[in-house]
This record gives structure tokens, sequence and C-alpha cells, in this order.
């Protein structure tokens, strides 16, 4: 028997611990994406922005549609403006408009723009994704130069199979993407909805995504690569089938710099389901 020393002894427990998940840690920051409420929120903006805020969010991911309706209202809370999801076609075939999109954004003091996803007419193999892969490219460096970052917002079609061996369309357009210029908020759902794990990619592609989409995932959802799913299919943080501990302790390994809480649909008022969410997450040591 190998007699045990203190060295010895000094470096399996430091291995123990290295290995262990830091039990403890607490997600002390984190956002609601207001898609999430926007079937309520332009009615009373103030309304809902005061009881997201109440609820404990302390930062808000937005799409540029209606912005001027809510903004007044947003500068009423604490809520502070980190992300804003920009029209895809900004991105494909109006790059003329980035440059009064990015300004807007940059003068409101966001500081991440998001390409929130590709209509399925754009679509494709892997020629389809490279060609985006360069646009991101062209358009996150004009967002670097006007002092924003870029990140491409992803839903299932990307985890597709590339064929020919290599791997799956989000590979291929995290290969053909400038980590200077163009980064990931990661959709933990839409991972997870293909059968993929979203903490084997959050290793795979550490400091690479900066984003992160968080909710929950219904049990017996079928795997599938589109966004059929249905509305039962989106539950509240804590609610599904994710292990939203391991997930969250990965992606503070990984990089992940802001969290946001998304539920496309809720069952009822979603106000009550962001709540049941920010709980959760006020609760959760991972």
């Amino acid at each position: 028997m190998t007699p045990i020393t203190r060295r010895s002894f000094a470096f399996s427990g430091l291995a123990a611990a290295l290995a262990a998940p830091a039990f403890g840690r607490k997600l002390g920051v984190f956002g609601l994406q207001l898609y999430t409420v926007r079937r309520i929120i332009d009615q009373d903006p103030a309304r809902v922005l005061k009881e997201v805020e109440a609820a404990g969010y302390k930062e808000i991911e937005t799409g540029s549609d209606d912005l001027d309706k809510i903004w007044p209202a947003l500068r009423e809370t604490r809520l502070k403006p980190v992300g804003v999801h920009l029209p895809p076609d900004y991105f494909l075939r109006q790059q003329d408009k980035l440059g009064a999109a990015y300004e807007d954004a940059k003068k409101r003091g966001f500081e991440y723009v998001v390409c929130p996803w590709i209509d399925p007419k754009d679509r494709g193999g892997v020629e389809a994704i490279k060609k985006l892969a360069a646009n991101l490219n062209k358009a996150g460096e004009q967002a670097t130069a006007a002092g924003l970052k870029l990140c491409y917002h992803n839903h299932a079609f990307e985890f597709a199979p590339a064929g020919g061996g290599g791997g799956m369309l989000i590979d291929v357009l995290m290969a053909n993407t400038d980590p200077k210029y163009v980064g990931w908020e990661m959709d933990i759902f839409w991972v997870s909805v293909t059968g993929h794990d979203p903490v084997d990619l959050l290793r795979k592609y550490s400091q690479r995504v900066a984003l992160m989409h968080v909710k929950d995932l219904a049990a017996g959802v079928p795997q599938r690569f589109d966004e059929q799913v249905p509305k039962t299919a989106f539950k509240e943080a804590g609610a599904g089938t994710l292990d939203l501990k391991k997930i969250l302790h990965a992606a503070t390994q990984a990089g992940v710099k802001h969290y946001f809480v998304e539920q496309d649909e809720t069952p009822g008022d979603p106000l009550a389901s962001a709540k049941m969410s920010a709980s959760y997450l006020k609760s959760l040591d991972f």
C-alpha cells in the first residue's frame, strides 16, 4: 500500500476540490429578455417594468421594435439595458441600416447588439452558414468600431449535422467567425431540444459565449432541429428537466458575462412566470 504523505494528502485534497462543483455560488445579477412579456408590456410599460425590477431582475435585454414605447418607463427603473436584438435582415440584406442601429444602441447605453435568428428561407447547409459568418464578421467589426459587442443567438437549426464529418452547423459558424468580433448568445433551451448538452458546448467554446438565455424544457419534447415545439415545451427556470445548477456552474467557468431569463410561451400571466424564474434563480446555489 502506498504510504500517505502530507504532500500526497494535500495533492489529493486539492484534486478533489477542483473536481467538485463550487456549491454556494449564486447568480447575483441576472436579467429578463422582455420578449417574455411582449404581449402585455405595451399596455402599461411602467407597471410591467417595475414588477420586473421588484422580482429581482437587474438587467434587461429587448428587441429594437417598439423600444421607444418602453424607454421612458425603463429609465424610471434601475434596470440596466444590456442587450438589444436587431432585425435579422440587418445582418443579411440591409447592412446599411446597422450604422444607425448601432448608434442608437450605444446612445441608450446598451453593451451588446444581437443577431436574434435567421428566417427559415435564409437557412441551408454549410454554404448558407459560411455566408452568414462572413456577414457577421463585417457586422461585428462595425459594432466594435462603434463601441459595442455583437453576438449571435441560436435556435435549433444550427445544431443539425453539417455533413462530411464537419460536426454541426454551429461548429461551422464558430469556425468561420472571428472571436474578436462575434460572440455567441447561447439559448440553452434550443440547444437541449436538439439533444445536445449545453455544458459540453460551454466547455468546447469557452470564452466564446458572452450571453445566455436561461429557460427550462418540459419533459417529453422530441428532439428536433427547428422551432416547431409545442407552447407547453417552455417552462419556468427550475420547473423543467434541465440541470440548471450544472449549466450555470459551467457557464461561469466558461466566461459567460450576462444571463437573461426568457420564456417564449407561458401558461398564463407572463409576469407570474418571470417571477417564478427569478425566485428560483435567487435561491439556487451552484
